[in-house]
């Protein structure tokens, strides 16, 4: 197995913390706009935007998972493009996952939602 540095790991499951977290967070949203106000035009924009924003977490939720299982199964070690790719998948991720809370604080904001 191709052993990753601890700082590595703990970034890597505590993105995917963050990342379900995020998810969950934004069903919530999605689920109290559609309670409160239905699926109309005034809420399509927003309901789009949280469906967009569900995607890419679970994009880099799972790209993370996959790339971490492709570095634990390298023999002898993990090739530089595979660890290369890991660590462009964190850098997105981290990014997502803020471009993401962001999204959830302005719907409910707009939308004045618990």
């Amino acid at each position: 197995m191709a052993n990753l540095p601890d700082d590595i790991l703990t970034t890597i499951f505590h993105l995917q913390r963050r990342l379900f977290q995020i998810i969950d967070r934004a069903k919530a949203a999605e689920f109290n706009l559609l309670q409160q106000y239905g699926e109309r035009e005034a809420t399509l924009p927003e309901l789009e935007q949280i469906d967009n924003a569900l995607e890419r977490a679970r994009t880099s939720y799972t790209r993370l998972g996959k790339l971490l299982l492709l570095v634990a199964e390298s023999q002898p070690i993990a090739n530089s493009a595979t660890l290369k790719l890991l660590e462009q998948s964190i850098e997105i991720a981290e990014a997502t996952a803020d471009a993401i809370e962001a999204t959830i604080q302005e719907t409910k904001r707009n939308w004045n939602l618990p």
